[in-house]
């Protein structure tokens, strides 16, 4: 079952792979993208979708940095209070008996 699953993750990543490349293939006409004060990029339209996703890539990752910093720094810290918690210590005492027999199922 596990070869199984290992061949169908590979023919899906070779049908993306050609899809893109074909994709690729089909736009290399060039295209002008033109920016502010009058600057203009002419490119094959392929690289400027490929930039446009790179682009759109790098500022989704930057955003995200500052929470992934954040969580690592509260992981951290709770796996130092985890440690501190569970360092040898005197046995913590049995909790009493409850005074009443629990109710319901």
């Amino acid at each position: 079952m596990k070869h199984i699953a290992w061949f169908f993750k590979w023919i899906l990543k070779a049908a993306i792979f050609f899809t893109l490349f074909a994709f690729a293939l089909n736009n290399q006409h060039d295209v002008t993208v033109r920016f502010f004060f009058g600057q203009q990029w002419t490119a094959p339209l392929v690289l400027v979708v490929l930039s446009a996703f790179a682009l759109g890539l790098v500022i989704g990752v930057l955003g995200m940095v500052p929470r992934w910093w954040r969580h690592r720094r509260a992981a951290a810290l709770a796996r130092r209070g985890h440690h501190e918690a569970t360092a040898p210590a005197e046995k913590p005492a049995a909790p009493p008996p409850p005074s009443q027999p629990p109710y319901g199922i």
